[in-house]
């Protein structure tokens, strides 16, 4: 039988969410870092499928070891004041890993701006300068 996201979603004893946080689909480029002890044991790339305040769902290159520690970082779909990009670091443990992806409760969030971007304005051409 294949496991979906949906299909977990329901208990099968009952048809009510289990889960107390609510999930929100963003596909977003996500790195991770395995992380054994002080040391990086694995680095990869995937993309997050849902996302909570408790926990993140993404795709891996490969399996990942549930119960060790895990670092992410994606960079947020929203511009602080319109102009300021974001990016959310993520620190956590991986609960459970399959062929698809790995789920990993959050412990500690933070956001970290990542610079204005600014238009650059060449100086103007010199025959357009006044003299």
């Amino acid at each position: 039988m294949i496991d979906t996201y949906e299909d977990r979603t329901f208990s099968a004893k009952s048809d009510r969410e289990r889960r107390t946080k609510r999930r929100f689909q963003i596909d977003q480029e996500v790195r991770y870092k395995m992380l054994y002890g002080q040391r990086i044991a694995e680095t990869g790339v995937g993309r997050t499928m849902n996302i909570s305040s408790g926990g993140v769902w993404f795709s891996t290159e490969n399996m990942l070891t549930s119960g060790m520690p895990v670092e992410l970082s994606m960079t947020w779909p929203v511009l602080l004041n319109d102009t300021c990009p974001m990016k959310l670091m993520i620190y956590g443990c991986v609960v459970r890993c399959n062929g698809k992806g790995a789920a990993v409760a959050i412990e500690r969030y933070e956001f970290r701006t990542q610079g204005r971007t600014f238009q650059s304005t060449a100086p103007a051409p010199l025959e357009m300068r006044l003299v």
